[in-house]
């Protein structure tokens, strides 16, 4: 039963991470047409620019659960490494454990703000005036995937195999 949740939850991760390396290339390729309209062409862009900031932050928030996944964060684990393994394992669980309550707590905490969004049909203040449900969203679904992976990750750590998330 914990195999296919664990592959389950690995997959998800793999796949929001690549939605996430597509919305950089895609900011990316924005950023270059933007750039070659305003200097070449001298012609204003409008909506160019909301998009590569909510591209870009939807990235980061997409692709938070496969780093957590690969053990791709930066960490200062100097203490860590002094400790005895039975210490290291308690402080990897409870790091985890309070990783997943953050996790959980953002995760609430972004679903109300989408709600509130699309609900009250709010818009950004821009020229474009965006419908700001629509680059909420990977919040939320970040923070959720990314608690599903912490539980994936404590699931490891009780079992024993945290080395064969990879």
């Amino acid at each position: 039963m914990i195999r296919p949740f664990l592959a389950a939850v690995d997959t998800l991760s793999r796949i929001a991470a690549v939605i996430a390396a597509l919305l950089l290339f895609a900011a990316m390729l924005v950023t270059c047409e933007m750039i070659f309209l305003r200097y070449v062409f001298r012609s204003p862009t409008i909506w160019q620019t909301d998009f590569v900031i909510f591209a870009a932050t939807a990235a980061v928030f997409l692709g938070a659960p496969y780093v957590l996944q690969t053990r791709g964060h930066v960490g200062v684990d100097v203490i860590e490494i002094m400790t005895p393994p039975p210490v290291r394992h308690a402080l990897g669980l409870a790091g985890a454990a309070f990783g997943l309550l953050f996790c959980i707590a953002m995760s609430i905490a972004s679903l109300i703000f989408f709600h509130e969004a699309y609900v009250n049909e709010w818009r950004t203040s821009t020229v474009a005036a965006i419908v700001l449900w629509v680059p909420l969203l990977p919040l939320p679904i970040g923070f959720v995937l990314l608690s599903l992976q912490y539980v994936a990750e404590i699931l490891r750590r009780i079992g024993g195999t945290y080395g064969d998330a990879v």
